[in-house]
């Protein structure tokens, strides 16, 4: 049985193309294509399922057409419709560290170049120009840019990344959230006005 923690997300199956089984694949790394392994995994019902691919056309940076073995039929393969779809953590190690995707450091503890933990990456926000680290800090949400000058070091197998962050990036984020607060507990005083209510 295949554990959540030997895979990461690349990407979802969308809806099915033509009638021979195809599906469109939304992706967020190209993985699948750059290392020696012929197969990805879907989550379905909740359980990590293995799926050889047969035939791969790429649409665009982060589209593509992909044909599974045993998939034949539009009924088929609309089985798999907004199916996410994983990678093992095995094959993604063999690449170097410069060519892995963000989305492949998710579920990585963060740690400074100190050894202080910082929290646990759970997400890439790439709704931005910029992309960015969602990092979980004792239940508080901290962004951090993803740029590749930032990082020091990488455990794949301990699945730790180290940052070597620019001195006061952390504490503007704390800032940030004691500003927030702030403004909470200012709008919390803040008389309240009846309205008519007829």
């Amino acid at each position: 049985m295949i554990k959540k923690e030997e895979v990461y997300k690349i990407g979802i199956f969308n809806k099915p193309h033509g009638i021979h089984g195809e599906l469109q694949f939304t992706f967020t790394d190209d993985i699948f294509d750059r290392v020696d392994c012929n197969y990805v995994i879907c989550l379905l019902d909740g359980i990590l399922v293995p799926f050889f691919i047969q035939e791969c056309r790429f649409r665009s940076d982060s589209s593509a057409l992909i044909k599974l073995e045993g998939i034949e039929t539009t009924e088929r393969a609309r089985l798999f419709t907004n199916t996410e779809v994983y990678f093992p953590v095995k094959y993604a190690q063999e690449v170097p560290q410069k060519q892995l995707s963000w989305s492949f450091f998710i579920d990585f503890e963060v740690e400074d170049t100190e050894g202080c933990v910082i929290g646990k990456i759970t997400e890439i926000d790439t709704s931005t120009i910029n992309t960015l680290l969602v990092i979980d800090c004792e239940g508080d949400e901290i962004l951090i840019p993803a740029q590749e000058e930032f990082v020091a070091g990488v455990d794949t197998e301990e699945r730790v990344l180290v940052l070597n962050l620019p001195e006061g990036l952390l504490d503007f984020d704390e800032a940030e959230n004691d500003w927030d607060e702030a403004d909470d507990e200012e709008n919390a005083n803040l008389p309240t006005f009846a309205t008519d209510s007829q």
